[in-house]
């Protein structure tokens, strides 16, 4: 089933596109001797849409899961609109209601019903009214294409539709920014783009979205930026036209060599 769009009046908001809304500077993060960050300094702005990749073992899913502090680092500063992340406490639950998050396993609810994964946040959270928090989160369950599914639970559901439900998870709390960590790799191939096209309309819209990807064609299609990394840090930083075609490093030709012509 091909995801059904609602008009545009219903996107979240986006104010004052190319403000920098997430900073990071000279951020290190160990796992014992393991260096999986290494002096990483960049920003995303308002609207901007920055997909970061590279081989495994790069550090990419660390640098995602960082930003709305799944993982703490070691060294250095994230902000996110002008605020430096807090360790803990009411301060960091307000951030993650912030900032979404799209997982590669999806992360539902199991005992709930799809319907129900989307209104938790809106009404625990946000303290949004029942009947409001429903109305939301249909119009979203719409956007996504999946609104006939709203009242049966995650394992009824597709792996692709699932992940689309996930999604309208995230826009229920209406957040500023988006993180994606691998959100298509545990789908099998012929859901992968029912997923990418829901992201592909999210990116047109303005949505802030920083997404760990395999997936080039989303990565060439939406992309304002590319962030290659291996190793612990950021090799390459361009558009898209820019790494695609002509990247500078070597270590960026060879990955592109192997992954492109499979």
């Amino acid at each position: 089933m091909e995801p059904t769009l609602i008009p545009q009046t219903t996107s979240v908001p986006i104010v004052g596109r190319g403000e920098p809304l997430v900073v990071l500077s000279d951020v290190n993060k160990h796992y014992g001797d393991l260096h999986v960050l290494k002096n990483i300094s960049t920003s995303v702005a308002r609207g901007e849409v920055v997909v970061v990749i590279g081989p495994s073992g790069s550090g990419k899913s660390t640098f995602c899961r960082a930003i709305n502090r799944l993982e703490t680092i070691d060294s250095g500063t994230i902000t996110i609109d002008g605020k430096q992340l807090p360790e803990e406490g009411a301060g960091l639950a307000k951030l993650r209601a912030d900032v979404g998050m799209v997982f590669q396993s999806f992360n539902l609810f199991a005992h709930k019903t799809v319907l129900e994964n989307v209104t938790l946040g809106p009404i625990r959270v946000k303290k949004m009214s029942t009947k409001q928090a429903n109305e939301r989160a249909m119009t979203l369950l719409e956007r996504v294409g999946v609104a006939n599914q709203a009242n049966k639970l995650p394992a009824q559901l597709s792996g692709g539709q699932q992940q689309r439900v996930a999604i309208a998870r995230s826009l229920a709390m209406s957040p500023k920014l988006i993180l994606m960590d691998e959100p298509t790799s545990a789908l099998d191939p012929e859901m992968i783009n029912e997923v990418l096209d829901v992201m592909v309309e999210l990116a047109k819209e303005g949505m802030t979205m920083i997404v760990v990807t395999h997936e080039m064609g989303f990565a060439r299609k939406a992309a304002d930026r590319v962030l290659f990394m291996a190793d612990g840090e950021i090799v390459e930083d361009e558009t898209p036209e820019t790494f695609f075609t002509n990247p500078s490093s070597e270590r960026a030709r060879d990955f592109l060599a192997k992954i492109l012509d499979r």
